[in-house]
């Protein structure tokens, strides 16, 4: 089978790394679209070397803008793309404006679509990631889920369920088979840290870096945390925190460049606990055994909240504070939700071998 797999974003890359080699494996072509939405060598190239993936066989170069200028320059240029290479199906990877625009541009093309990380939700229609999942979804002719409770997210939704295939969490899979590896560079000794004797801190979204005062509340938080917060900072967040005066003042917070993937689990596997607001961090948290306290209003990531791994709190500095004091204090052990394995990608591969229901109306075009 031909495959094309759209990407475009850190999520996407980490996801793709165990699957490429195992579709080729299969037999099938798998060529990889870099639409370009993180274009910056730290938050792109990087993961490509780190995770040993394959270089894209066309890049997009999308860039930045609007969600809807985005997602339409992607969606234009995965189009033309399409119509020239005429693959058999077209994997989109999770829920990032690429997702969208490789599942709405295969889509009108009458091209299959199969949705890696299918069926998460927030119920939180304020989240441009939620709309991505949901429409994504109903396009989707396979709906390959991270959980059971994705996989009955679909059903509600009148997806049908012989479109989809429980496979597990293709980060946790990415995660187990570079652990070792990330932990063999103790990045944490590039920055003058001890193993558990600091918090690791990421913090992007909109949700929080858009609105000063939830913004004040973290910082203040990080400032008056027990352990130093070292803080990778992503690209758009840097210029919001020097608005807000964030460096000598806050000596208890250390900012530093976005990291490669390896170094930075390595960085939460060594960490006392991680306080975060991306998704992915939640679910790497999860599987390194290091307790996580997310600062967002939900999250689609329930499943790390009730195996005991994270704990959800309010962008306000006290919620902050004692969510880190809960995380500091209690179990780093937890039962590893079911099929967060190192064989997420096999299950993938036995998926497609079932064959691909053809999307409503297509039956026998």
């Amino acid at each position: 089978m031909r495959l094309i797999i759209v990407v475009g974003a850190r999520p996407n890359f980490i996801k793709v790394g165990p699957l490429v080699p195992a579709l080729a494996e299969a037999g099938h072509e798998a060529l990889l679209a870099h639409t370009g939405q993180h274009y910056d060598a730290l938050m792109s190239d990087v993961f490509f070397a780190d995770l040993s993936i394959p270089e894209p066989t066309w890049y997009l170069s999308v860039g930045s803008g609007t969600h809807a200028v985005q997602t339409g320059k992607a969606m234009m240029a995965l189009e033309e793309l399409f119509v020239e290479e005429h693959p058999d199906a077209v994997i989109v990877v999770g829920d990032v404006n690429s997702t969208l625009a490789g599942a709405l541009a295969a889509s009108k093309l009458h091209i299959p679509v199969i949705h890696l990380e299918a069926g998460l939700r927030s119920f939180d229609m304020s989240m441009p990631e939620e709309v991505n999942r949901l429409v994504a979804d109903q396009l989707s002719a396979m709906h390959l889920t991270p959980t059971v409770e994705a996989g009955r997210n679909l059903v509600s939704e009148n997806v049908d369920e012989v479109r989809i295939h429980f496979v597990g969490n293709i980060m946790a899979e990415s995660v187990l088979r570079h652990l070792q590896g990330a932990k063999d560079r103790t990045a944490r000794e590039r920055f003058g840290l001890k193993q558990g004797e600091y918090v690791l801190a990421t913090i992007h979204r909109p949700e929080n870096t858009d609105h000063p005062d939830r913004l004040e509340h973290i910082i203040g938080a990080f400032a008056d945390a027990p352990l130093p917060v070292l803080l990778p900072v992503h690209p758009r967040t840097r210029p919001v925190l020097e608005t807000h005066g964030v460096g000598a003042a806050t000596p208890n917070i250390h900012i530093v460049d976005p990291v490669g993937y390896l170094d930075m689990i390595a960085l939460q596997s060594d960490a006392a606990a991680i306080v975060t607001d991306s998704g992915g961090v939640q679910e790497e948290s999860c599987m390194l055994g290091v307790p996580c306290v997310t600062v967002r209003r939900n999250t689609e990531r329930g499943i790390t909240v009730e195996v005991g791994a994270n704990r959800l709190v309010q962008a306000i500095r006290s919620d902050i504070l004692r969510g880190l004091a809960e995380a500091l204090n209690g179990s780093r052990e937890w039962q590893r939700p079911q099929y967060w394995d190192t064989e997420v990608s096999a299950r993938v591969v036995e998926a497609l071998a079932g064959g691909i229901v053809p999307p409503s109306g297509l039956e026998g075009a």
